[in-house]
């Protein structure tokens, strides 16, 4: 144990060679301390690494280990033999342009899986316009985790051409990746906790881009003393959670907070009730699920709302269609005007299985598709200009993110924006006179109203309903 300095200063044996064993206790303990790195091709060989999938070829010369695409292969993966659980990741990495790759983490091969498909968390590695490198990919799984559309800070750290610097931080249940010293993903996720690393090489079948190459180097890990050597950046990337029933401390210092408690019908009603439907609604393991009927408007347990109005605010709901289902989210809705059939009055986030669900081909230009406006505006990827939407599919959980901000209102798609409107501009005007909602006045501009889940007689689930106000 180390000496404290009162005891040495005040001690009656004080003389020289205490003060020289104070020392060498000090710099033993810092020793003991240092940040030790182990260099992942410390070997200069791959003996400790095994090839996956795809028949890409691995190299290594002069410290570098070179991915050479092949034509006609799916994804090549070089993985460590090792698994990994808590640690921090760093590397050099040059990339051929119009060449994908990545680098796995906390990932598996398992024949139980896929034939042995190598999945899990994938650090992105592009080139392309969309400038979605160290954003965070769920290989062969649920699909992207974090877009950099929420990050366009981190969209411009990638640098085509050269030599990028990546570092990833893997600490319990917070995922951050940096390129070139930028914050570009801030994920909070528990699906896995331990597996291998794997350098990928991206499956191609165009023959142009064979033979082209990803180049690492400089790959070294840590796996001790990880809190003290975080990163600390002046700009945050905003923080994705994936965490179930819970709110990160990041979470919080924004503001958010549980809009369902996800055990009971506290904060809830029914849409044209004074309390919460008593039929047609499941609550179970953290999921609100509406039960399927007749598939139509509020014919069984009903629409259910919050009992407390909202202004401005970010929501966040988390949702689930089962094949053809039809739904929505509702918000600013005035639940006294329709006291009669069908659903209550509010601007509507489209919940709906666009390929079997008859109302997809009702609407106009794809205006009742899944993350749409409700007959009012189409959802497309705003971040690349395409008409592709980040959709995990039917059957898998999605996310829906609405934020009101005046009159600025957007709506997200797994963290991808796909509607934006002013919703006190002649452009929304004219687009509701031409809608089923011109009969209601001044629809979509009321100061507030309440937030509603949809009954729309097909089995929609819903869980992580979040909520800030601004």
């Amino acid at each position: 144990m180390l000496l404290k300095l009162n005891e040495l200063y005040f001690s009656p044996k004080k003389n020289i060679f205490t003060l020289i064993l104070f020392l060498l206790l000090i710099a033993l303990q810092l020793k003991g301390q240092e940040t030790k790195w182990q260099n992942l091709l410390q070997n200069n060989n791959l003996n400790d690494f095994v090839r996956l999938n795809g028949k890409a070829d691995f190299t290594l010369k002069d410290g570098i280990l070179i991915g050479t695409s092949k034509l006609n292969t799916p994804n090549s993966f070089l993985a460590t033999k090792t698994k990994y659980s808590n640690f921090i990741l760093e590397f050099d990495v040059l990339v051929d342009y119009n060449l994908n790759s990545g680098v796995q983490f906390r990932s598996e091969s398992l024949k139980s899986y896929m034939n042995g498909r190598v999945h899990g968390y994938q650090c992105e590695i592009e080139t392309s316009t969309r400038r979605w490198a160290g954003g965070i990919y769920d290989e062969a799984r649920r699909g992207w985790l974090y877009p950099l559309s929420r990050n366009k800070q981190g969209q411009g750290a990638f640098i085509n051409g050269r030599w990028n610097k990546y570092r990833i931080e893997a600490i319990d249940n917070s995922i951050k990746t940096f390129v070139n010293g930028v914050e570009t993903s801030n994920l909070f996720d528990d699906m896995t906790q331990k597996g291998f690393i794997a350098f990928q090489v991206h499956g191609i079948s165009d023959p142009e881009q064979e033979g082209k190459q990803v180049r690492w180097k400089n790959i070294r890990i840590l796996t001790s003393n990880l809190e003290e050597n975080r990163m600390i950046v002046s700009n945050k990337a905003p923080c994705i959670s994936y965490l179930d029933g819970v709110l990160t401390q990041e979470e919080k210092r924004l503001g958010f907070r549980m809009l369902w408690d996800g055990k009971t019908t506290k904060g809830w009603r029914g849409a044209k009730r004074k309390n919460f439907p008593e039929k047609g609604w499941i609550i179970k393991d953290g999921i609100l699920t509406v039960e399927a009927t007749d598939g139509k408007e509020s014919t069984n347990g009903g629409d259910i709302v919050t009992k407390e109005s909202f202004i401005n605010f970010e929501l966040s709901v988390d949702f689930l269609l089962s094949p053809g289902a039809n739904s929505g989210i509702k918000y600013l809705v005035k639940s006294n005007l329709n006291k009669g059939e069908g659903s209550a009055i509010g601007l509507e986030f489209q919940i709906l299985d666009d390929e079997k669900h008859p109302d997809y081909k009702l609407g106009k230009n794809g205006n009742r598709s899944v993350g749409s406006l409700y007959d009012l505006i189409r959802a497309e990827n705003k971040d690349t200009g395409a008409r592709g939407k980040n959709f995990k599919g039917v059957g898998k959980w999605n996310n829906a993110r609405i934020l009101v901000n005046g009159g600025k209102v957007e709506h997200w798609l797994n963290h991808v924006k796909v509607v934006e409107f002013d919703r006190f501009s002649q452009t929304f005007e004219a687009l509701v006179e031409k809608s089923k909602y011109e009969i209601w006045k001044h629809f979509g501009k009321w100061p507030q109203g309440v937030i509603l889940l949809q009954d729309h007689g097909d089995r929609v689930s819903f869980k992580n309903i979040k909520v800030r106000e601004f």
